[in-house]
């Protein structure tokens, strides 16, 4: 079974090549291209070339793509219309009358500043349904329909959402209206709220289908052309495409909800990291790890508790200020990376990002015209990146280039040492993921020192020991090909969907059988479409979840209700809350009523995923292999050193093998600095393990 996984980052575009079989791996980077399926094709070929790979051997090719991220961040999707309920046009703009900073006196409201559908593109016709069950109070006026989809199509939107009050309870109007659009109006790409996330809260259901419309023409075009062009080259295997969710989805899934495709390559990031910390936790513990992915332009951070990957609270999901309804795992994404561009500012302040230098013209060392110092001009003018590592000494570093740069543009005007300035570049841009990491830890009642770090994406492991000491972590881990690690990632998830359905009922009112028989029916949905993805049942499994709250509460907490093939009783899925109140806000109170808001499912299908492949004990030691010993600049404390430092190419190393910093351990994907005081330990499965010695 040959697997390819393959990530467009900012900068990179990575690609992993497993053979299940013959347990061969490979790993591949190239330049992120303007139209990144070129970057991502020509990676995929160049890594079948180098494997002697076949393309009608290849069984999968797994994607992570931020191309529906970009649209939304860049607001590039395509002219989009929306038809809603009569006297409702003004939802998506007067969101809940809350100022998304209560404080400021200037702020941006995305929904208003750059709408996803113009207010002369948001039609309205006569229709009413009537909550809790959905009745028709108000027949859908099928010719206002007909009238607002010839306007929409004389306008020249290309996409229509389909936006109608309480269609969570009953999508009997929505699905009609859908009909009439796509009979008189082919062409565009339509949606519908009930078919994109179908639960209650109008403004957020609203916004999610507009950006699914919105988003929906780009990611279509863009799925279908990569696929053409991995058929062209002989590749017939099926196109997957990660989702936000950290699941799985078919082409035809991911081009009807493009909107679940949001986080995507991040995503991939996470699972990878997951993977590689459980392989080094004992087999009786449950991991709890800080995962970090530094690639070129940002750093992602996410927070696996207890072996499980800390999804966001779905009424919190955002993407570019706009509220998205939609699973997915929770990331702090901050613009720190290795293009991370240095400067002075305006009033004289040393700062780092968010800007980044991207791949052309990138870093001043990557010697294609850049002149503004990078994180990465800051390690290479240090001494800690050797020009025979990078890329397998593909691409040729200028050293010169990035001490001139971090000179003329950082000591120079603050009259300080061009280490020095090296050095604060490093200082500020660690500081600012630990402020993220903080976030994600500190700020949520989590302790970073019970936390492993796992680092990794190309400029991560130069980071590692820095954040370690920072934040107190213990141990910091370097997965295998670092730098790959979220197209690693891509091959060691399943098939994922979510299903849900709006209740609104107290657990008091609820019955077992009526319960189960809502769980059966979103269970159906689910094995259907993975059914129709081609997985057997013996490969499905369901998790059962619901949200609660106690009546009268503006907000509920999600909960395990079940295992695939059975549903809890009400009484242990109330008890079950009242624990899950207490531990998120230190405090429940048993006699109150609790209101379950919403049945949920998510749905997996098991696909092959990548295995741990074997890797050689030490025979000799460390200090054999070597390479070469240069002088490289570490902080101590508040001081600079120059100290003598030992080179390896990490391809030498064995398991066992144990590295005393000050120390270097270069590959072709990425670097990992050791500095004094720390220890680098090659594990069992060939990852670097980072403790302090001090």
């Amino acid at each position: 079974m040959t697997i390819i996984g393959v990530d467009i980052g900012g900068t990179f575009t990575d690609v992993f090549l497993i053979d299940n079989e013959t347990e061969a791996q490979a790993i591949h980077k190239v330049s992120t291209t303007d139209d990144p399926s070129v970057g991502a094709l020509t990676g995929i070929q160049e890594i079948c070339e180098m494997t002697d790979t076949p393309a009608e051997n290849v069984d999968y090719v797994l994607h992570g793509t931020t191309i529906a991220t970009n649209a939304v961040l860049e607001h590039e999707g395509v002219e989009t219309g929306m038809i809603t309920t009569e006297n409702y046009r003004d939802i998506s703009h007067i969101g809940r009358h809350q100022r998304p900073q209560n404080y400021s006196i200037q702020q941006d409201i995305p929904w208003q500043s750059n709408p996803l559908t113009k207010r002369r593109h948001r039609k309205t016709v006569p229709e009413r349904l009537t909550p809790p069950d959905g009745n028709v109070k108000v027949p859908l006026d099928e010719d206002a329909v007909l009238d607002a989809a010839h306007e929409l199509k004389k306008e020249g939107v290309e996409a229509i959402a389909i936006c109608f009050l309480f269609s969570y309870l009953n999508d009997i109007h929505e699905q009609r209206a859908k009909e009439i659009v796509e009979e008189v109006y082919p062409e565009a790409y339509v949606t519908a709220s009930s078919e994109v996330y179908s639960q209650f809260r109008e403004f957020e259901r609203f916004t999610t289908a507009a950006m699914n419309a919105f988003i929906g023409p780009n990611v279509v075009e863009y799925i279908n052309r990569f696929k053409e062009e991995l058929t062209s080259y002989g590749i017939t295997a099926d196109l997957h495409i990660m989702q936000s969710n950290g699941g799985i989805a078919t082409k035809g899934m991911a081009a009807k909800k493009p909107v679940s495709l949001l986080l995507s390559g991040p995503a991939a990031g996470i699972l990878g990291g997951q993977w590689r910390s459980e392989l080094s936790t004992p087999t009786n513990e449950d991991p709890n790890t800080i995962t970090l992915d530094m690639g070129g332009t940002s750093a992602d951070i996410g927070i696996i508790d207890d072996g499980e990957v800390t999804e966001a609270n779905i009424r919190e999901t955002e993407i570019g200020g706009y509220p998205v309804m939609a699973p997915m795992i929770d990331i702090e994404t901050i613009g720190a990376g290795g293009g991370s561009i240095a400067y002075v500012d305006q009033g004289g302040a040393f700062r780092v990002g968010p800007k980044s230098a991207g791949a052309n013209p990138g870093p001043a060392s990557y010697g294609r015209g850049g002149t503004e110092p990078t994180v990465t001009d800051a390690h290479v003018a240090l001494g800690r990146v050797r020009p025979e590592f990078f890329l397998g000494g593909e691409m040729d570093l200028d050293t010169e280039a990035a001490k001139d740069a971090v000179y003329k543009t950082l000591a120079n005007p603050l009259d300080i040492e061009m280490v020095d300035a090296g050095l604060g570049v490093l200082d500020i841009v660690n500081n600012s993921m630990a402020n993220a990491i903080r976030s994600k830890t500190i700020q949520k009642g989590r302790d970073p020192a019970n936390f492993t770090l796992v680092t990794f994406g190309g400029a991560g492991p130069m980071h590692a020991a820095d954040l370690m000491r920072e934040l107190n972590i213990p141990r910091a881990v370097i997965p295998v090909n670092p730098g790959v690690l979220s197209a690693v990632g891509l091959t060691t998830t399943d098939i994922q969907y979510d299903y849900v359905n709006t209740e609104f009922s107290l657990i008091s009112d609820l019955d077992q059988d009526g319960l189960r028989e809502t769980y059966d029916d979103l269970a159906d949905q689910a094995r259907t479409q993975l059914r129709s993805d081609g997985i057997p049942r013996d490969r499905t499994s369901l998790e059962l979840t619901a949200d609660c709250r106690y009546e009268g509460q503006g907000y509920e907490l999600n909960l395990t209700v079940g295992s695939s093939w059975k549903i809890d009783d009400v009484e242990t899925i109330r008890q079950r809350f009242h624990e899950a109140h207490e531990a998120e806000f230190g405090h429940s109170f048993p006699g109150n009523s609790v209101e379950v808001v919403n049945e949920r499912i998510t749905g997996y299908g098991e696909l092959p995923s990548s295995e741990q492949v074997s890797f050689p004990e030490a025979t000799t030691p460390a200090a054999d292999h070597v390479l070469a010993e240069e002088v490289v600049h570490f902080r101590d404390d508040e001081e600079s050193v120059a100290l003598e430092t030992p080179f390896f190419e990490r391809n030498d190393l064995r398991a066992s093998h144990s590295i005393e910093g000050p120390a270097v351990i270069g590959e072709k994907d990425s670097t990992t600095v050791v500095p004094p005081n720390f220890t680098a330990t090659v594990l069992a499965h060939g990852d670097l393990e980072i403790t302090q010695t001090e």
